[in-house]
């Protein structure tokens, strides 16, 4: 076994994983997983920078994972930094931040990299189930860019396109530096539009029709799955491999979509951090849904953050120097 930490920093939240892999048999056993919505992105779609105090707020979340990776005394450290990062004028700034934390230089990846990662750690677990067919779409909405990967075994198309919930909230739904609650219909109609066109540059790499089993991963889908199940408190055992109809989803998204900010804050699952942009995310979902023609979505907690751990096992298996000691 190789204790491995994996930390995925997007555009709304910042993620820690701490596991035993053995890289052999694909097993992962959590020791630590924690989640802090930073909100990285903030403002990143309107200047194309990372403000001040959204980089404050992460360098004070990777303090805090920087303690725990070192009482679990990791041998690998990999840390990827995915849309926001990836977009910003000054990720120089960001990188040289997380350096000084962690020891550890974060890797801005491609879309197609966090595709790649998003794939492997979601289907590890799935590969052996007789009752999912394949090929596999999985669909990772995150705060600023959604991936669309299809394939069995191994990915067989992938790419990366700027939709997700912070930056379709930012852009859409804010007026006069406030989120409309509840928004009007021309701007949900708005927002929808532009997730079709995003969709229509997706299918142009990725053969969304061929897909059988739609995975959904990341924050947005796993709360609908929790207000799906009408859960008293968020609890990732039961949403792990829970399944939503799209019916379901549709009646969840216009729900949100209608809800003002405290509706919205009074569901027992929700994540505060989430309460702005859950309508967002949900429409998302539930557009591609329409558009693939899918039934329903295998909700997945197992993501790119557990990709990234399976490839910093391989690495520490492979001899790579630790991340962590340079």
């Amino acid at each position: 076994m190789t204790r491995v930490a994996a930390v995925d920093c997007g555009t709304n939240s910042i993620r820690l994983l701490v596991a035993d892999i053995d890289p052999a048999t694909g097993t992962l056993t959590d020791l630590d997983r924690r989640m802090t919505i930073v909100r990285l992105g903030q403002g990143v779609d309107r200047t194309g920078r990372l403000a001040p105090e959204a980089l404050e707020r992460t360098f004070a979340a990777c303090r805090e994972y920087a303690a725990v990776i070192k009482e679990h005394g990791a041998e690998k450290v990999r840390f990827v930094a995915t849309s926001a990062s990836r977009d910003a004028e000054n990720r120089d700034e960001f990188v040289r931040g997380v350096l000084d934390i962690l020891g550890v230089e974060p890797e801005v990846v491609t879309g197609d990299q966090e595709a790649e990662f998003s794939f492997r750690g979601a289907t590890a677990e799935l590969a052996g189930r007789p009752d999912l067919e394949r090929p596999f779409l999985v669909v990772d909405i995150g705060g600023g860019s959604t991936e669309f990967v299809v394939g069995d075994d191994r990915v067989r198309a992938a790419r990366s396109v700027d939709v997700g919930c912070v930056r379709m909230t930012e852009r859409h739904l804010v007026r006069d530096g406030a989120v409309t609650d509840p928004p009007a219909e021309e701007q949900i109609a708005a927002m929808r539009a532009d997730i079709e066109a995003a969709l229509d540059l997706a299918a142009e790499a990725v053969p969304l029709g061929e897909a059988r089993t739609l995975v959904g991963l990341a924050g947005s889908v796993t709360t609908v799955s929790a207000i799906a199940q009408d859960l008293p408190e968020y609890d990732s055992t039961v949403i792990h491999h829970s399944r939503v109809s799209r019916d379901r989803v549709r009646e969840i998204t216009a729900r949100l979509l209608r809800s003002t900010h405290a509706e919205r804050a009074a569901i027992p699952a929700m994540h505060p951090g989430r309460v702005d942009v859950i309508g967002a995310g949900a429409l998302v979902l539930l557009t591609i849904m329409e558009r693939t023609g899918a039934q329903e979505v295998v909700v997945s907690e197992h993501d790119i953050l557990d990709g990234i751990a399976f490839k910093a096992a391989e690495e520490a298996a492979a001899g790579a120097p630790s991340d962590a000691n340079g």
